[in-house]
């Protein structure tokens, strides 16, 4: 059965099944940040967690810039929305 053919009897639980990183792009675009269309599809169409060391992966919902390896990081989902836009 797809998402979107099951009912939605308790319609607040329907969050619970989202990720967390879905939760943090819903939580960009409420603040304002992400804005775009075209950004935001690609935003939930690539999880962060792809561009990550195994070891960071857990973090990779965080809004915050983090540590890819020789002395580099990823930046943060906020700074990259801002870039994208």
């Amino acid at each position: 059965m797809l998402k979107s053919d099951r009912p939605q009897i308790f319609p607040w639980c329907l969050d619970m099944e989202k990720t967390d990183w879905e939760k943090l792009v819903d939580g960009l675009m409420k603040q304002g940040v992400l804005r775009s269309p075209k950004v935001i599809k690609a935003m939930r169409a690539v999880p962060r967690a792809k561009f990550l060391p195994l070891d960071m992966q857990s973090y990779s919902a965080t809004d915050t810039p983090l540590p890819i390896g020789f002395g580099q990081t990823i930046s943060a989902p906020h700074s990259l929305s801002f870039t994208l836009d």
